[in-house]
């Protein structure tokens, strides 16, 4: 393992490989525990996430939906319940997994809230956007789809008291892979620190069909070119991110990219600057 590997590990507090299914059951133990204790912790009984069909959200929903029941039976109080909510622009391209996903984690309630008009006024209010190339105005825009359906969440949680989960891993992170104040905002983000193999090991545990687990991941947030592939965005594979992070061997090309990139997104991982 490279020094730089290991700083950066150690900064995303870098969950180390599983040696075994017991290890991985008893990682998934002790982040369910995290959530409930979250729960508990906020006086609040009520979780909300939104899923996109994709591994990530899945995971973090299962994990959420297991964590509530537990709570209702440990408490007999079935005010703990779980949301998962839908936040599609218009109509997802890939809304039948989006859906396979909800079913299989089977949540408390299913809330759905169309992004397109909140996306689309806003954007047409905004100025700055004259005189822009399409691209541009397309990749920003794709920020603001991003960071509608955090408001869309934290709106259901204000409602109804609840804490909005995150589903930032580490692979996602050391990529600055996230919109900041988007899916980048949450109360609590109980994947952090795993990386891609692991988020998927994680669902696999749960019965996961393999078609979800192994769903190309997309943030898929641009109109130009829907349903882009996380890794196209990258540069590298999560693969390699995952071996990176792991402080594994991986070509020179790569190892080149992560750091690079790492390194100019930090600001996306701070908190607001302060004097």
């Amino acid at each position: 393992m490279q020094a730089v590997q290991l700083e950066i590990a150690k900064e995303l507090k870098v969950q180390a490989p599983f040696a075994n299914q017991g290890e991985l059951e008893t990682e998934v133990a002790r982040r369910i525990q995290f959530i409930k204790d979250c729960l508990q912790n906020a006086r609040m009984k009520v979780l909300v996430l939104g899923i996109s069909g994709g591994v990530d959200s899945l995971t973090a929903g299962l994990m959420a939906q297991r964590a509530v029941r537990e709570l209702r039976e440990s408490t007999g109080d079935n005010a703990y319940q779980f949301i998962a909510v839908r936040l599609p622009y218009h109509i997802q391209h890939d809304e039948h997994e989006a859906t396979a996903s909800v079913d299989f984690i089977a949540p408390d309630e299913r809330h759905t809230v169309d992004i397109a008009p909140s996306v689309k006024a806003l954007v047409e209010q905004v100025k700055a956007f004259e005189g822009q190339t399409d691209a541009a105005v397309d990749f920003v825009k794709g920020n603001v789809k991003a960071r509608t359906r955090m408001v869309a969440q934290y709106t259901i949680a204000g409602v109804r008291g609840g804490l909005v989960i995150g589903t930032d891993h580490a692979a996602e992170a050391v990529m600055g892979f996230f919109t900041k104040f988007g899916d980048g905002a949450c109360d609590l983000a109980p994947l952090s620190g795993l990386v891609k193999n692991q988020v998927r090991a994680i669902a696999r545990s749960f019965g996961a069909p393999e078609n979800l687990v192994e769903k190309i991941p997309t943030a898929d947030l641009e109109d130009l070119v829907p349903g882009k592939p996380d890794e196209a965005s990258h540069g590298v594979t999560y693969a390699e991110i995952d071996a990176f992070l792991h402080g594994q061997p991986l070509r020179q090309e790569a190892f080149d990219i992560i750091v690079n990139t790492y390194r100019k997104t930090q600001h996306k991982r701070d908190l607001p600057y302060a004097p």
